[in-house]
Order: C-alpha cells, then sequence, then structure tokens
C-alpha cells in the first residue's frame, strides 16, 4: 500500500465532502435543515418501504438517542411521520410526508447540482463508484 497515495485520497475525499457541505449549506438553511438532519432526510428512499429506526442507525452510523433526536426535528418540521413498522409492529419506521418528499427530492437535485462529482462524465463516474464500493468492501 502506497501510504502517501492513501493519504491523497483521504485528503480528497475529506475536501469533496467538505466542499460539497458548504455549497449545499444555504440549500439546508432554507429549509430549516442541519447537515444531520438532511443526511436522515436522505436516507429515507420514497421508492422503498420505510426504514425502521433500527435501520435508520444503521444507515446514518448512530445510536439510538442520537437517531431519535434528529428525527424528533424532522417530525416537528412535519417531514417524517413515525408510524408502526409493518414487519414489526413493536418497532417504528420512518414515512416521508408529502412535504418530506419534496423537500428531499430539491435537496438531493441540489446536492447533486453542486457537488465536485458533478464536474466528472459518465465514465468518470462509473470507475469512482466501482473504486468506492471496492473500498467499501474491504472495511
Amino acid at each position: 500500500m502506497g501510504e502517501r497515495e492513501l493519504a491523497a485520497a483521504v485528503r480528497a475525499n475529506h475536501e469533496v465532502f467538505l466542499r460539497t457541505a458548504d455549497r449545499i449549506g444555504p440549500v439546508l438553511a432554507a429549509h430549516g435543515l442541519t447537515e444531520a438532519t438532511a443526511q436522515a432526510l436522505l436516507m429515507i428512499d420514497p421508492d422503498e418501504a420505510p426504514p425502521s429506526m433500527k435501520t435508520m442507525a444503521e444507515r446514518l452510523h448512530c445510536n439510538a438517542p442520537n437517531l431519535s433526536f434528529v428525527t424528533n426535528q424532522l417530525v416537528t418540521r412535519g417531514l417524517v411521520e413515525r408510524v408502526a413498522d409493518t414487519r414489526d409492529r413493536r418497532s417504528r419506521a420512518l414515512v416521508l410526508t408529502g412535504e418530506g418528499r419534496r423537500v428531499r427530492a430539491e435537496v438531493e437535485r441540489e446536492t447533486l447540482r453542486r457537488s465536485p462529482f458533478s464536474r466528472l462524465d459518465a465514465d468518470e463516474l462509473k470507475t469512482l463508484v466501482s473504486l468506492l464500493d471496492r473500498a467499501l468492501e474491504q472495511s
């Protein structure tokens, strides 16, 4: 493993993350979202079954109290609702409201548009996704 190359890759990854966060900040602020609440909102795919709270905690790499805090903010904003999980009635799942779908779509659209990755062409993006997937498989 080339330590210099690895360090450069980690720095570049971090820089992409920071630039994207900086560029999307005004959009989040316009909707009263923080980076944490926006990430949670983006983790609820409107085309999939509503994720359970456990699934959301796994997706966001956080614990139950942190997820509850973020979820409460989204519920208060009227973007999500807690419902009984159809797979386990003892658990709760998160469902996007109509407003949540609208805000999620705008945040996703603007994040993609403002990301440094948007400068890459389709072939470069395929290569990037392949490399990132490979890195994540090994961790």
